[in-house]
């Protein structure tokens, strides 16, 4: 009765479990490489699925309009149907697979939990000591998705270089950063910047550190900083 009173966030449910399922399959191939690299391309279309149904859910009345464009944008799950969309034709790339693979994750096990209370308070209790767990390590979780994120950026330019992306995926791909930046839900990726470029500072401004790379290091951030979105 609870999943069919919820239709719209049981349909988000089943699609991340298979998003995980697909993601786990591509990250450990055991059913061998060729088929990893079919999971790959359904775990991204999934969490395309996912957004989508997120996005609708978010934004149910849907106008052709600069206005609607614009508040789509802000939401999440628009930048991971962009994000999923981005990389669902391109060469499969192991490090792409955790931003979907871990939210995916995060949110099923949010709704599990849900329904395991639904069912009764006592249900499954190793199941929910697992749920809790992962909940208890939600913080360090998003801090690794935003790493991915970021860390993605310099990547797609080497598969450019590599001949395995194509012209168009780091521009692409640098839109979807600046609304990861930008985001008004998830902090984590301005933190993480942040945090990079403390600690970057700190390592250059040691006697230690060559002139060349203190200067290299300076410069490569005052580039970053000026690439990064206004946050309102």
């Amino acid at each position: 009765q609870f999943l069919m009173a919820n239709k719209l966030d049981t349909a988000m449910w089943i699609s991340r479990l298979f998003t995980v399922y697909c993601s786990a399959l591509f990250v450990l191939p055991l059913l061998g490489l060729h088929e990893a690299a079919s999971f790959y391309q359904r775990a991204l279309l999934a969490n395309a699925l996912t957004s989508a149904l997120r996005l609708h859910q978010r934004l149910p009345h849907f106008q052709l309009s600069r206005a609607f464009l614009a508040q789509a944008l802000l939401e999440d799950s628009c930048h991971y149907l962009l994000y999923s969309l981005i990389f669902v034709n391109s060469y499969p790339v192991t490090m792409s697979i955790f931003p979907v693979l871990l939210f995916s994750l995060l949110h099923a096990a949010t709704y599990t939990m849900k329904v395991l209370d639904a069912r009764s308070s006592n249900s499954l209790p190793f199941l929910r000591s697992l749920l809790e767990k992962l909940n208890a390590n939600q913080q360090n979780i998003l801090k690794f998705i935003a790493c991915n994120e970021i860390f993605l950026m310099p990547a797609t330019v080497f598969m450019l270089f590599s001949g395995q992306g194509s012209l168009l995926q780091p521009f692409i791909y640098y839109r979807f950063l600046t609304l990861r930046y930008s985001s008004r839900r998830n902090p984590y990726c301005r933190t993480l910047f942040t945090e990079l470029r403390i600690v970057v500072e700190h390592l250059i401004m040691k006697p230690s550190c060559p002139v060349f790379v203190r200067r290299l290091c300076l410069s490569s951030i005052s580039f970053i900083s000026r690439l990064a979105p206004t946050v309102a």
